[in-house]
């Protein structure tokens, strides 16, 4: 999976809730929601973490908190 894919998952998440989140909960809601797929995919926590702190430093994201992300 390439890190624009983690991030895209990451983004619907924050689309769909649409409240700032812990990384740890949209990884799970990503999970549950089919976004991502563990079977198939290696290394979730980190292609998800890479993609939430690259888009965090490209604007793409806000930092609500430590570990905490919402849409600008």
């Amino acid at each position: 999976m390439t890190p624009v894919e983690f991030l895209d998952a990451a983004l619907t998440v924050l689309r769909e809730e649409e409240i700032p989140l812990h990384w740890t909960v949209i990884q799970d809601l990503a999970l549950r929601r089919g976004y991502l797929d563990p079977f198939t995919q290696s290394d979730i926590r980190q292609g998800v973490l890479s993609a939430l702190a690259r888009a965090a430093r490209d604007g793409v994201v806000r930092k609500a908190g430590k570990g905490v992300y919402a849409l600008p």
